[in-house]
C-alpha cells in the first residue's frame, strides 16, 4: 500500500467526490487554509511505507501564513502558535533541552516518518472547526483504519477529544496508542504537560528496533 493507491481507492467513493467539490468551491469563494497545493502535504512528506508515528491533531491554523498541511507546524519564521509552545515546552521538559530559537517548521518530524495529521484539513480564516463536519470524518478514518490494518509497529499518538474518536479503530496489538489532553492553552495543564509522551514513543520504537525520532532540531 501507499498513498497513491489508497487515494485512487477513496476517489472512487461518493463521499470524496463530494468532499473535493465542496473543497473547490470553497477555495473560490473564500479565504481558506491552507494554501491548496499543501491540503495533502503530510502524505508527500511522509510515505505510507515510511509512517512510524502517527500524530492527530484537530484541524488546521485558522489566520494567515500558518497552515502548512501538517498538524502543529507553521513555516520558519512564523510566529510560534500556543499549541506549538506548548508541544515544544513538553519537548523540553521530557529531554531536558532548550527549544527556544527553535522555529515552529516541523518537517523535519515528517521526514522521519511522523504523519502530522488534523482530523480535518482545511478551515475557513478565522473560522476554527468550520470544516470539521464536511467528509474529512471518512477520510480520516478510512486512514486511521489503513494504518492499523498494516503490521509494521506503529505509534498513535492521539491529542484532543476530536482524536481519541478514532481510538477505536486502533486494534491491532502491534501499534501503541497514546492519548491525552489537546496541548493548546485550554487542555496542556489538564492532562497533556507530564504526559511523557515523546519518550513513551521512543522507546516503543526502541523496542520494536525502529529509529527513534529525534523530536528537536
Amino acid at each position: 500500500m501507499n498513498w497513491n493507491e489508497f487515494f485512487s481507492n477513496e476517489k472512487k467513493l461518493m463521499y470524496f467526490s463530494n468532499l473535493l467539490n465542496f473543497i473547490e468551491e470553497e477555495y473560490k469563494t473564500k479565504e481558506i487554509y491552507p494554501p491548496k497545493e499543501l491540503i495533502f502535504n503530510a502524505f508527500k512528506l511522509t510515505p505510507f511505507e515510511c509512517v512510524k508515528v502517527i500524530i492527530l491533531g484537530q484541524d488546521p491554523y485558522f489566520n494567515e501564513n500558518q497552515a502548512m498541511g501538517l498538524a502543529f507546524s507553521v513555516p520558519s519564521g512564523e510566529k510560534l502558535p500556543p499549541s506549538l509552545k506548548n508541544i515544544y515546552k513538553e519537548i523540553e521538559n521530557e529531554f531536558n533541552v532548550d527549544l527556544s530559537d527553535q522555529d515552529g517548521d516541523l518537517t523535519y518530524l515528517a521526514k522521519q516518518g511522523v504523519l502530522l495529521l488534523n482530523t480535518t484539513l482545511t478551515v475557513e480564516k478565522g473560522k476554527p472547526l468550520s470544516h470539521a463536519k464536511v467528509g474529512y470524518e471518512h477520510l480520516i478514518r478510512h486512514i486511521i483504519e489503513k494504518l492499523n490494518l498494516d503490521n509494521n509497529p506503529k505509534v498513535f499518538i492521539l491529542w484532543g477529544g476530536h482524536a481519541k474518536k478514532f481510538s477505536s479503530l486502533i486494534k491491532n496489538k502491534k501499534h501503541l496508542v497514546l492519548e491525552s489532553a489537546h496541548p493548546s492553552p485550554l487542555g496542556a495543564y489538564k492532562g497533556f504537560f507530564d504526559n511523557n509522551h515523546f519518550i513513551k514513543c521512543n522507546e516503543f520504537l526502541k523496542t520494536n528496533n525502529k529509529e527513534e525520532i529525534k523530536w528537536y532540531k
